[in-house]
């Protein structure tokens, strides 16, 4: 195989600073898929049954999944060119700021962010994502994350379309204690601390980190920081048990016996916030757009004061054509409908065969995004596109609360 950096160099020029991406597969062994991401029906356990059902799709990701028994590179994103394919990862390590745009390549020395899509037939167990400063503890960054709930793919809602997010407002962090002390007797009774919200397809939350939520059974699109660390706190999800390794494996050595220590790392006042759904919620605001297409924010607003990351959502009608400028590289992939991004060809899949090359995601490099885009409808359907951006390359983005104007 040529090296990485020519082959990159190549395939920007052939795609006029577009790069092309194939699908990335990931299990979670604990959850059932819910079988909506186009996978074919027979490859959702294609990693084999020990490894657990194909539950989420990793979109322009850098990082490595946390799974026991996983692949060397399972969780990272393949470009392809000319049939041969190379790490994103290792693309960007070689062109850096070209890639990525110079302000992140600066700063962060790589991508420092991704997204998935995921998907399970019922709830996930009710867990947080440590912080910045308690993830290094054991080798790892923080996570904090958002969701959006595409109607494409959400026509079918499975068994659990609600998420408990937070804790109920009055509830002690001795409650919390209690639970966790409970954990080998059964389900553990967390979510009695806790409130559901029933999911909405078109819409969408930012959840900070150290703020525990069990996410319900629409598929998700998830903007989030590059890191899978995380902390399982309920013992018992729909009869399936968790093991207690996914509540303790994030936390130092020392501290894994210590209850008391895991309820201290949550960020309690957000947990309690009474007016959580106020300063969470999330709804499609239109940026810009013109004849036959709209462009809508769909991820917005800041965590603990900061941008962490932003989406967008661009739908084109048939026959419509628009140039998109961005001030940052970009992931985009699409949920419906044909057409192209700039000389490349984009096609929604109605199902992916596991290891097949698609035309539905593509990495915008920085200078692209800048110079701008033009997106063409060549179907006979909507074109929808979802696009995810890196930490703090939007400053004109709406914040928490702007849809309600």
């Amino acid at each position: 195989m040529a090296n990485v950096a020519q082959l990159t160099a190549d395939a920007l020029t052939e795609g006029d600073g577009i790069l092309r991406l194939t699908p990335t597969w990931v299990p979670r062994s604990f959850l059932e898929p819910g079988r909506r991401l186009k996978l074919r029906p027979q490859d959702y356990y294609a990693l084999g049954m020990d490894r657990g059902g194909i539950d989420e799709r990793w979109l322009g990701s850098t990082i490595e999944a946390v799974n026991e028994n996983r692949a060397h590179d399972e969780g990272l994103s393949y470009c392809i060119f000319n049939g041969e394919k190379f790490l994103l990862r290792d693309a960007i390590d070689e062109l850096k700021g070209e890639i990525v745009g110079d302000d992140i390549w600066n700063t962060y020395q790589k991508w420092p962010v991704f997204a998935k899509f995921f998907d399970n037939m019922g709830p996930i167990p009710h867990h947080m994502h440590q912080n910045a400063e308690q993830a290094r503890q054991v080798g790892q960054e923080e996570k904090p994350e958002s969701y959006y709930f595409p109607p494409q793919m959400n026509q079918i809602t499975n068994n659990f379309p609600y998420t408990f997010m937070g804790l109920e407002p009055g509830t002690t962090k001795q409650d919390v204690i209690d639970c966790l002390d409970r954990w080998n007797d059964g389900d553990n009774g967390i979510l009695d601390l806790s409130r559901a919200y029933r999911l909405k397809p078109g819409t969408g939350w930012l959840i900070p980190t150290r703020v525990l939520h069990a996410p319900g059974s629409l598929v998700t699109y998830e903007p989030q920081w590059a890191s899978d660390v995380f902390a399982m706190y309920q013992s018992l999800v729909e009869g399936r048990m968790t093991p207690r390794s996914l509540l303790t494996q994030n936390f130092p050595e020392d501290k894994r016996d210590d209850h008391a220590y895991m309820v201290d790392v949550l960020d309690w006042e957000k947990n309690v916030d009474p007016n959580f759904k106020d300063n969470n919620y999330l709804e499609p605001i239109v940026c810009e757009q013109g004849e036959g297409w709209v462009d809508k924010w769909i991820v917005y607003g800041k965590i603990n004061g900061r941008q962490c990351f932003t989406a967008k959502e661009l739908t084109l009608q048939p026959g419509a054509k628009c140039k998109i400028s961005d001030p940052g590289a970009y992931n985009l992939v699409t949920v419906q409908g044909s057409g192209r991004i700039g000389k490349l060809n984009l096609h929604t899949p109605v199902m992916i065969t596991f290891g097949e090359a698609t035309e539905d995601e593509f990495f915008v490099t920085a200078r692209k995004a800048a110079d701008g885009v033009e997106f063409e409808n060549t179907g006979s359907e909507p074109l929808v596109g979802l696009r995810y951006f890196g930490p703090d390359v939007q400053p004109n983005a709406p914040e928490v609360g702007d849809w309600k104007k």
